[in-house]
């Protein structure tokens, strides 16, 4: 039988192990395990087959993704904009030059956390919270950051620390 996560308390869980995790991070990206990359895509399958993303969504409400030119343009013509308008309405040039939405939480996220754009959501959300691919060491900045937003991501790292 599935054990399910419980996700109500891994905000002040995460806060408290923040410390603790940057360093594990560090000592990560020093080592550089080579098994590290089927290690984490293991504990990512294990992780979401206990957790249920619709309960949280804090990645919809809190993490803009970035868009590319072809998530731009797919969902755009799906709903029936062009690309201009719908980066008019809903995106704008960060710092690194890369889009984002405006504003936050995602203009496509329902109240009960149903996305309403799912079948052509942008790569990032596709990917998030990119424990599933190969390259996990390059992106630990990523999983420092989003540690205290995903609770899988908590999940997955805090059983890499027990391995």
């Amino acid at each position: 039988m599935k054990k399910n996560i419980n996700i109500a308390d891994y905000e002040k869980r995460a806060e408290k192990n923040l410390p603790e995790t940057k360093k594990f991070l560090q000592r990560l990206k020093k080592n550089n395990p080579r098994n590290i990359d089927s290690l984490v895509q293991s504990l990512h399958e294990e992780v979401f087959n206990q957790i249920n993303c619709l309960e949280c969504a804090n990645c919809c409400r809190n993490l803009g993704p970035l868009l590319t030119d072809k998530d731009i343009s797919r969902i755009a013509t799906a709903l029936k904009m062009r690309p201009s308008d719908f980066t008019t309405k809903f995106l704008f040039l960060d710092e690194d030059r890369d889009y984002v939405f405006k504003s936050m939480p995602c203009p496509f996220i329902a109240e009960d956390n149903y996305c309403a754009i799912y079948d052509i959501r942008p790569k990032a959300c596709r990917e998030y919270p990119h424990t599933e691919q190969s390259g996990f060491i390059k992106r630990l900045h990523l999983m420092e950051k989003n540690y205290l937003f995903c609770p899988a991501l908590f999940e997955i790292i805090e059983r890499l620390k027990q391995k």
